[in-house]
């Protein structure tokens, strides 16, 4: 593993956004030129030589690590967005949340047949905001080569549930167990 400390840039913040609850705050990754270069790297280097042709991150986070890393690889950026923010036409996917449920949309042609897409965010907690960007890449007829994320929640058990729909690879810098 990195011998980057991602852990101790990440602030923990009690009882946000209710009791109980332990924000794990990323943004000093991201205000550290040295921390985002690591996080960039480290995503990037562990999926290079893998044939990714694009980098598919979910709004909005997934678009801070995403992007870099597909720059870093020498690939395409696809953003997977809430309804209503992309102006071309969109394959869409509904996912399940905690108290509710989402829709992330690509546009449709982002994605072609023989793309090998790197799905990249900044957490992975429940899983479903992996599987349902999983399923649009499928929608589009490309090929998930893996999952790269700053973050797991291990308590949650994102992997089996990201095992249910997909057997790629997730990997991840820090986990919260």
């Amino acid at each position: 593993m990195s011998a980057f400390d991602f852990e101790s840039r990440i602030i923990d913040i009690p009882d946000y956004p209710e009791p109980g609850v332990v924000f794990k705050d990323i943004t000093p990754l991201f205000d550290d030129p040295e921390a985002l270069h690591a996080v960039v790297e480290e995503i990037a280097k562990h999926f290079e030589g893998r044939g990714i042709t694009k980098v598919v991150g979910a709004e909005a986070r997934g678009f801070l690590v995403g992007a870099p890393v597909a720059y870093r690889l020498g690939c395409g950026f696809v953003p997977a967005r809430k309804p209503g923010k992309l102006p071309r036409e969109v394959f869409s996917q509904s996912y399940s949340l905690e108290y509710g449920t989402d829709e992330l949309q690509i546009h449709r042609d982002a994605l072609s047949e023989g793309d090998r897409v790197l799905i990249v965010d900044d957490l992975v907690a429940t899983g479903g905001t992996a599987v349902a960007s999983a399923k649009l890449v499928e929608q589009a007829g490309a090929e998930v080569a893996g999952f790269g994320f700053i973050l797991e929640l291990c308590f949650l058990n994102p992997r089996q549930i990201i095992a249910k729909d997909c057997d790629q690879e997730v990997f991840t810098l820090v986990k919260v167990n």
